[in-house]
């Protein structure tokens, strides 16, 4: 019992035993700072500085935006651009899957593999597009009167031709001779008009340029889309003359006769008109003579 009492004062009095701490010039020995200290004092003056230290990294990770850069914290302004971020994909993932949709039903135009099917068409170009429905191209009484007068000798080789149901007028692309005509039971959903070499080529009415580009069965193909759900496909071209999303007028040359793509024979015009998704024989609107 007395050893225990004896060693406990022994620690008391090595806790309480008073030190000092003495910085003097090294060169002339001239005391500059004494401290007297104690073991207890340095043990609690480093407890407190501690406790601050510990105090203040709280206070910057909590309160500052440093806590961004500690593992584990998340910053408001990342969660926004995460949100924001997320909202723009969705829409974007939307956008993507209309236009796969689009580009589907113009692979299976271009493939004349839509005997049975209606075209889904998306809003794509209503952005960018004139709508040619705004335009009142309805030609009056006297107009029609003077059409049919002047058919024959017409550049564009007015046929004079209504479609009943659009009330639109409809011009020959391209004067020729018909080489195969429109057959729905052999897949073949156009005309091939026969006509030389780099002969230019015409829209058969007001619409707007929803594809124009290369294919390796069809080569250089154009397809315009006009008013009343009406598309006109122009294929195996040498050249086009247009871009996607131009307005052409009626009558307006387009691209010019060629013989490109793998299912040619030689220049001509490989002609379709397809109505709400279906297609139609283009000699019911269209006098090719």
């Amino acid at each position: 019992m007395a050893k225990e009492r004896k060693k406990r004062k022994e620690i008391k009095q090595k806790l309480l035993n008073k030190y000092r701490l003495v910085i003097i010039n090294e060169d002339t020995f001239e005391e500059k700072i004494s401290f007297k200290l104690s073991r207890l004092n340095v043990f609690v003056i480093g407890s407190v500085l501690t406790f601050v230290l510990i105090a203040l990294t709280t206070v910057l990770i909590a309160f500052t935006p440093l806590r961004e850069y500690i593992p584990g914290y998340s910053s408001t302004e990342l969660k926004k651009q995460a949100t924001d971020l997320t909202y723009k994909t969705d829409s974007l993932i939307n956008v993507l899957n209309y236009t796969n949709k689009y580009l589907s039903n113009i692979r299976m135009v271009l493939n004349g593999d839509v005997a049975n099917n209606e075209m889904n068409r998306d809003s794509l170009f209503e952005q960018v597009k004139i709508d040619p429905s705004t335009v009142d191209l309805s030609p009056t009484k006297e107009d029609l009167n003077l059409r049919a007068q002047v058919e024959l000798e017409d550049k564009y080789n007015l046929f004079g031709k209504v479609n009943t149901e659009s009330n639109l007028v409809l011009y020959s692309p391209v004067s020729g001779t018909i080489s195969q005509e429109y057959d729905k039971e052999k897949k073949h959903y156009a005309v091939d008009i026969v006509a030389p070499k780099d002969s230019p080529i015409k829209s058969v009415a007001q619409g707007t340029v929803v594809f124009a580009d290369w294919t390796t069965e069809t080569g250089y193909v154009i397809i315009i889309e006009h008013k009343d759900n009406l598309l006109s496909i122009y294929k195996h071209n040498s050249a086009i003359h247009k871009e996607q999303g131009d307005i052409v007028k009626t009558g307006e040359v387009i691209a010019t006769i060629g013989n490109t793509g793998e299912l040619t024979t030689g220049p001509h015009l490989h002609f379709e008109l397809w109505n709400n998704g279906t297609s139609v024989d283009p000699t019911n609107y269209i006098d090719f003579k």
